[in-house]
């Protein structure tokens, strides 16, 4: 399965918001990713595109000497083949190389069991909890990596 990881462009956002209206019960709007793309310089947008079509995505704020991932999601049928991985990692690698960021942080919802291993098998921790922090009042579990950088392709510790 030959799968490509590139920035997000404007004309991704029909597609990205299909996936993102199909995985969150609160999605983001299209308008929402649009501003993003556009008019916010601390973020950064990722697609995994398998023959031109798009089939996950992902997001990370880079602020100050951390980064925040604001969203992973993966088309249904392509789940179960690592690609969250590989946004995960991409994202970790567009942080470091930006601003040498190690450090990373999200909120994922307390009954999404399967995102929290992934983030654990990549050195995430809970951190906390956020009552009720979605609109269907689901608790938020904080989750923080202190140093990613061992997951880079070529380990660069600091």
């Amino acid at each position: 399965m030959s799968i490509i990881v590139r920035p997000m462009l404007p004309k991704d956002i029909d597609a990205v918001y299909k996936i993102e209206a199909y995985c969150f019960a609160s999605p983001w709007s299209k308008a929402s990713f649009t501003q993003e793309l556009e008019n916010n310089q601390c973020t950064r947008y990722i697609v995994a595109v398998k023959d031109d079509k798009v089939i996950g995505y992902g997001g990370i704020w880079l602020i100050i000497n951390e980064a925040h991932i604001t969203n992973i999601a993966v088309k249904e049928n392509y789940r179960k083949k690592r690609i969250g991985t590989m946004i995960l990692k991409s994202l970790m690698q567009i942080a470091w190389e930006a601003l040498e960021i190690k450090k990373m942080t999200l909120e994922v919802r307390n009954g999404n069991h399967i995102a929290q291993q992934l983030y654990r098998k990549y050195g995430f921790m809970t951190a906390g909890i956020r009552k009720k922090y979605y609109e269907d009042n689901e608790d938020a579990v904080i989750m923080w990596c202190n140093d990613f950088t061992p997951y880079l392709p070529h380990s660069t510790n600091s």
